[in-house]
């Protein structure tokens, strides 16, 4: 439900810096909650014509975005352009398909262009009369002592300083708020990039914008080393995205030419080369991404300042939690705000990092454990066997074996409880596969009484 108003609205403005996906969620929360916000941003308002839309990769909502965009009343919205994928369609060198669902019957992740997102929660701060946008403002510098950001106006060119009370640095991976908190005493900052970019390419609609591959899945093409997965959209076409390495005998490093593009693409995608008629120019011309981990604390300074999303726990993106534990931050703040009060900062912004920083680590880790599954695994017999068996130990022991898949996307369970529980339950499945060779084994009573003994030993 849309958070209600509070009767004595707070007097004191807020800034924002960064109008992407959490910081415009983040205005509205707390313009819900009666504060004024002014909300600055780097870039040109992407809602006008011309303008430059950034990454065009899909993102994957789940729960626990779905749960903040129903906080603010936009879910429903954002629902009506979003395609449900109800599980992973893996593609092997032959082009033989096998599907691995994600969930139980119903559930669903959904994927949901990131520009057309960012644009329908901008129109809605914009309608918000508490809310004050900005774009074109470059934060330069982030005074901590005065409580000053010094800004660009990048068509003006012209430079000022901007007073705040209570500053939220939403300005992502490579935050300038961030920035100016490194340069404080006692402040641990990591960043950790992958050895792999990713490049996106598209797979083209058909005829009547009919979709040439199963609409609602994620389709993944997992090569060991590397991989290349699409998201669909609503115009029959999906967004691929190539992670493959910087370096090495197979990498960007070494397709130099459309025809070494051609041929490599040929060879180890050979069902998606049909499908894809501007491979070669998109591979030049798309620019390749960098991938890293960031990790920091604290992501507060005194009661002023507070740091959210990427700007505190940039993540690897191969669970798909980037966006969503963005989100999740938002309402995590906001019922803070419930619990303590709009004039507790020092209390709010102390529990929240307390309470988001051990499941932002593991979220991180989650994050590149799923690079390799997805990379390795999900085209390996005796993995697909392995979950076939944990959906039957779900099935049998409801309420006490969630997958870990489902406990991080289809649940509200903290991160750091369900890596824990998944790392508990990978053991017991690494004790029992040894016995299971085909799914009938698992009805076998020697069998049954392995699962019994680690159920009954499972915390």
């Amino acid at each position: 439900m849309p958070t209600a108003t509070p009767s004595h609205a707070p007097a004191e403005t807020l800034t924002v810096l960064g109008a992407g996906l959490v910081g415009t969620l983040l205005s509205l929360y707390l313009a819900r909650r009666g504060h004024a916000v002014q909300l600055f941003e780097r870039r040109p308002d992407p809602r006008l014509e011309g303008s430059q839309e950034g990454r065009s990769i899909n993102l994957a909502l789940s729960d626990r975005g779905w749960r903040a965009l129903e906080g603010v009343g936009v879910a429903d919205d954002i629902r009506q352009v979003g395609i449900p994928m109800t599980g992973r369609m893996m593609h092997d060198t032959q082009g033989t398909l096998t599907r691995q669902p994600y969930g139980e019957a119903g559930q669903a992740i959904y994927s949901v262009n990131r520009g057309h997102l960012n644009r329908c929660l901008l129109d809605l701060a914009e309608a918000q009369p508490r809310v004050r946008l900005r774009f074109g403002q470059q934060c330069l510098r982030t005074d901590l002592r005065k409580q000053e950001l010094h800004l660009l106006d990048t068509e003006t060119q012209q430079t000022r300083t901007e007073p705040y009370t209570r500053l939220f640095g939403t300005d992502g991976a490579f935050s300038a708020v961030r920035g100016a908190l490194q340069k404080t005493d006692r402040f641990d900052y990591s960043q950790d990039f992958l050895e792999y970019g990713y490049k996106e390419l598209t797979i083209a609609a058909g005829p009547g914008g009919a979709w040439q591959m199963e609409k609602n899945a994620l389709h993944i093409w997992p090569r060991g080393q590397y991989l290349m997965i699409a998201l669909p959209n609503l115009d029959g076409s999906f967004n691929c995205t190539l992670f493959f390495p910087y370096e090495g005998a197979e990498s960007f490093a070494a397709l130099q030419t459309p025809a070494d593009v051609a041929a490599f693409f040929e060879r180890v995608f050979p069902d998606a080369v049909p499908l894809m008629p501007t491979l070669t120019q998109e591979f030049f011309e798309h620019p390749t991404g960098s991938m890293v981990t960031i990790k920091c604390f604290p992501w507060k300074y005194d009661d002023d300042v507070l740091l959210i999303g990427d700007a505190s726990h940039a993540i690897l993106p191969f669970y798909g939690q980037g966006m969503n534990s963005g989100f999740e931050d938002c309402s995590v703040l906001n019922q803070l705000l419930e619990e303590h009060g709009d004039d507790d900062w020092a209390t709010v912004f102390t529990e929240f990092q307390t309470q988001r920083k051990p499941n932002a680590d593991a979220m991180a880790d989650l994050a590149l454990y799923n690079f390799t599954e997805m990379r390795d695994r999900v085209g390996d017999p005796r993995f697909l066997l392995q979950k076939k068996i944990e959906s039957r130990i779900a099935g049998q022991f409801p309420g006490r074996w969630t997958p870990l898949y489902s406990q991080v996307t289809f649940s509200h369970t903290p991160y750091a409880e369900a890596w824990a529980a998944g790392q508990t339950q990978d053991a017991i499945m690494a004790r029992l596969m040894p016995h299971i060779h085909t799914e009938a084994d698992f009805d076998q009573p020697a069998v049954q009484e392995l699962v019994q003994q680690e159920m009954a030993n499972k915390r």
